[in-house]
């Protein structure tokens, strides 16, 4: 036992070895992204950088960093092992359905076989569970009756605060109208349902559509560095995750720091 272990403590120390363990953390284990784009913000803002948790639903497919090469080229499989399906509620990261080179980082909303809708607005989602079931999860919720189902108004403002809307976009026929109003649409089977938390200023599910399971990457762990357009590093946000960030008191930096940056004209992103 003892020289099977100085035989690995030695290759481990190697150029082979050193490249094999870090190709193997970021394959299967941790993943750094950086965040560039405020479709996040107030929960995760433009120059955050954390490691993204791999295993959270299941395996995915393995590719070389920056040249997003597959391990596997001969094959357009994006996932190599099933896992858990993301929560309602739940940060993901995946690949963009119409480029799977890139990355993109939203909030899960809706899982297969939900119904949502969006009125002036708000979202509205009719798990799949059934009306009973939501009744009995949704007491504290304004919900409505529509095509005999019962719908839950904005579901996730209570629990993720750092879902906002801009004031500044109003349905004047300039702006995409998938923002103010989407029709009822019901979640296809190994899909889910992604929208940005910054939720007037995210190109999300409503403008192409639900997230394939396969192209599920994980889901953000911890922020490990920071920095705002000046330059300056937010060491606030080091070491926290996305749980911590909801917390009031760095919501209230996050909301201070886009009302600083954000403009009228900003589009999608």
């Amino acid at each position: 036992m003892k020289e099977f272990l100085t035989k690995a403590y030695r290759f481990s120390n190697s150029w082979t070895g050193t490249i094999i363990i870090v190709l193997f953390v970021i394959f299967f284990i941790a993943q750094a992204f950086r965040i560039p784009s405020g479709s996040m913000k107030d929960s995760l803002l433009i120059g955050d950088h954390l490691f993204a948790k791999k295993f959270a639903y299941g395996i995915s497919m393995p590719h070389i960093p920056f040249i997003e090469m597959s391990i596997m080229p001969w094959s357009d499989k994006l996932r190599l092992v099933d896992g858990d399906e993301p929560k309602r509620g739940d940060i993901v990261i995946f690949r963009y359905p119409q480029n799977p080179k890139m990355h993109f980082v939203k909030r899960c909303v809706a899982l297969p076989g939900d119904e949502l809708f969006v009125l002036d607005k708000n979202l509205f989602i009719h798990h799949r569970e059934g009306n009973d079931w939501i009744k009995e999860n949704f007491k504290d919720f304004e919900t409505m009756n529509f095509m005999g189902k019962l719908w839950v108004k904005n579901p996730y403002a209570k629990e993720h605060p750092g879902i906002h809307h801009d004031e500044k976009i109003i349905n004047n026929g300039i702006y995409p109208e998938p923002i103010f109003n989407f029709p009822p649409y019901q979640v296809p089977n190994r899909e889910y349902f992604m929208m940005g938390d910054n939720r007037d200023h995210s190109n999300d599910s409503r403008f192409w559509g639900p997230v394939p399971y396969d192209n599920i990457e994980g889901t953000p762990w911890f922020i490990y560095f920071s920095i705002d357009d000046n330059w300056e590093i937010r060491w606030d946000r080091v070491g926290k995750t996305p749980t911590d960030l909801e917390g009031e008191e760095y919501l209230e930096r996050s909301r201070a720091e886009r009302m600083r940056t954000d403009k009228a004209d900003h589009g999608l992103y």
